[in-house]
């Protein structure tokens, strides 16, 4: 069994991004992330800290937005507004969940598609279903980069994602597709799960409960991306995948934590830089 290592890996694509920031900086580009908070939710201000935490540690720059949890939503979309005007801002990401009073849809609908780091607008799932470039959600995009990074293609392999979220499993599955695999969407109405995944050489499990995913539902030699997070009674943190019994079953499987988190923030950074580049560098 080998361990996919997020943590080294998003280290090691962190360093690259500071290089090349450094790099850009000596032209007079800064790439630079805008985020924006809506509310007090404890959870979303501790990845906004790591967010911000990560921009500044690759020497980007990082613009802070928080507003309170009453802000209305066309108070909202005059901010993005102003932000999608600011040529020194790369980047916009609004932070989810929003409060219940804010159409999400709508907001994300506002943010302009070259600076839509999240890659969540429509025109970016547009681009990514249709195999054209454009910015892809960043967990997807961090699984993909870990795929590469061990040698593993997923050219002519059978893959389940399970899970069919608009920011994990459905650009996971495009994401896949365009790569050459086989793939297999599961979710809370599909029936006899354990027939679908005792046949995939690739498991991406974002389901939501903790380890869900048993051996007896996985065959020897899987590959395992595990992008859940949960939190146990006892306050360890579990994936969707049963760890500590699947790990000797399995050619490779991510932990959690470790695994795909890392990713994500650094997949963040390498949109931002991306956008960065193709706004800026393409203009002189």
């Amino acid at each position: 069994m080998t361990l996919i290592d997020g943590k080294a890996t998003s280290q090691k694509i962190k360093d690259e991004i500071k290089n090349e920031v450094i790099k850009l900086k000596q032209k007079g580009i800064t790439p630079t992330l805008a985020v924006i908070l809506v509310g007090d939710d404890p959870a979303s201000q501790t990845y906004v800290a790591s967010k911000q935490k990560a921009c500044l540690a690759c020497q980007m720059g990082s613009v802070m937005h928080k507003l309170s949890a009453n802000t209305t939503q066309q108070e909202l979309i005059s901010l993005i507004d102003v932000l999608n005007a600011d040529d020194s801002i790369d980047g916009i990401l609004v932070q989810l969940p929003l409060p219940k009073h804010i159409n999400t849809n709508e907001i994300l609908r506002k943010i302009d598609p070259k600076k839509d780091v999240d890659g969540f607008c429509a025109q970016n799932i547009g681009a990514l279903v249709s195999g054209l470039d454009g910015f892809v959600p960043c967990t997807p995009l961090g699984i993909m980069e870990l795929l590469k990074q061990y040698n593993i293609n997923p050219q002519g392999l059978n893959a389940l994602v399970i899970g069919r979220s608009n920011i994990v499993g459905k650009p996971m599955a495009a994401l896949l597709l365009n790569a050459g695999a086989t793939i297999t969407i599961a979710h809370s109405k599909t029936k006899n799960l354990a027939d679908l995944s005792k046949n995939a050489d690739l498991i991406i499990a974002a389901i939501g409960k903790a380890n869900f995913i048993k051996p007896e539902m996985v065959k020897e030699g899987a590959i395992i991306i595990d992008v859940g997070i949960n939190r146990l009674e006892n306050g360890k943190l579990v994936g969707d995948c049963d760890f500590e019994n699947l790990k000797d079953k399995c050619d490779f499987i991510t932990p959690v934590p470790g695994g795909v988190g890392p990713m994500t923030i650094a997949m963040l950074l390498s949109n931002t830089l991306k956008s960065a580049k193709e706004r800026k560098l393409n203009e002189r």
